[in-house]
């Protein structure tokens, strides 16, 4: 499981699928599953994999999405200048690598530049640099190289290129995008050791659109399946780094599957949350119970869908999530593997019937 999981990483991350482009990390999502059960797409473009046993519908679900960019100009000596798509902070751009892809599919390699600070007054230097200052250097001359010889148009997605990299930690591994093709991972596994179970319900396994620019493939998806439970997999930001306080700590790389309980875009059904605890506490698997106050998950558009859908969300904590390059754990990824396994087989009628029982 662990050799296939790192596997997988590697090339989910080090596909190029910015939010409104998933195309390749969809198209792993159907290479991997499409003998695990019928496949079916929303109009918006998120996927699913349905393994249908009796009983209530649950579905599994990542965001296929990363942050980016997309091409908003090109300057007549052929720079790109572009939009950020997805929220980053502008300090962890400069001189970064990028790819773009073109007309015909094809990802040209670029750089993040501006105006170099040996330039700049000694009063500005200090200064952050705003994105409408910065652009992208693909080796250009001019605009019409760009669009003739480059291939590339205006709207052209961009996203960061970074290797997946083990480091001498083998538990650690670095690359861009774990948020969120670690919860892309674990649906994708997840789903290929359930199919081979006798599970208690019908299970949806989705990869779902656009989430990094406001949640909105989870929208679509929920109308589209209408479960009666979600279970949100993502990869959440650690704080166990400088400058966090080590005794607040909720995210520590190596402390397991992370349950959230609350962010300002949902509160986790507490029946349910419930049941994932004691469902991870049954099966010895290593898990950090997390209140945030700020951030924001798939789960934000999934429990106020149709009538309302109980909701859980499930991460890997993840340092430098939003950046060039980030750092998992693996075995809080195996985590959350092993708890959205056993959380699934738990959800039979009687338990699902039970998280909405108000009267």
């Amino acid at each position: 499981m662990r050799n296939k999981a790192i596997s997988l990483l590697q090339e989910l991350t080090e596909a190029h699928s910015i939010s409104g482009f998933e195309d390749e990390v969809r198209a792993i999502f159907i290479d991997e599953l499409e003998e695990v059960g019928p496949l079916a797409t929303d109009k918006s473009g998120s996927v699913i994999c349905t393994h249908a046993n009796e009983g209530p519908r649950v579905i599994i679900a990542g965001h296929m999405d990363e942050i980016g960019f997309i091409v908003q100009n090109i300057t007549p000596d052929g720079f790109l200048q572009f939009i950020t798509i997805g929220g980053w902070w502008n300090q962890v751009l400069l001189g970064q690598r990028v790819q773009i892809i073109n007309r015909d599919g094809d990802k040209i390699p670029g750089l993040i530049g501006s105006k170099p600070v040996h330039f700049l007054p000694a009063s500005q230097r200090d200064l952050p640099v705003a994105v409408e200052s910065m652009f992208i250097d693909i080796g250009a001359n001019s605009r019409r190289e760009v669009i003739d010889a480059y291939r590339i148009q205006l709207g052209a997605p961009i996203a960061p290129l970074s290797p997946f990299t083990p480091m001498i930690n083998p538990n650690l591994f670095m690359a861009k995008a774990f948020d969120n093709r670690v919860g892309m991972a674990a649906t994708i596994q997840s789903a290929q050791i359930l199919a081979e179970m006798d599970h208690p319900n019908e299970l949806i396994f989705a990869g779902t659109v656009q989430e990094e620019v406001g949640l909105r493939g989870a929208k679509t998806l929920a109308n589209f399946t209408k479960p009666d439970v979600a279970i949100i997999l993502e990869g959440p930001p650690a704080d166990d780094t400088p400058g966090f306080n080590p005794s607040e700590a909720q995210g520590k790389l190596g402390g397991g599957v992370q349950i959230r309980l609350y962010d300002p875009t949902a509160i986790a059904n507490p029946r349910l949350a419930e049941l994932a605890i004691e469902t991870a506490e049954l099966a010895n698997i290593p898990y950090q119970v997390t209140v945030r106050r700020s951030g924001g998950t798939d789960a934000g558009s999934f429990h106020l869908a149709n009538h309302g859908i109980p909701s859980i969300v499930l991460g890997v904590p993840t340092r430098y999530i939003h950046s060039h390059n980030a750092i998992i754990d693996i075995n809080d990824y195996l985590a959350m593997l092993s708890l959205t396994v056993a959380l699934a087989n738990e959800l039979d009628q009687d338990r699902v019937d039970g998280l909405t029982q108000y009267l």
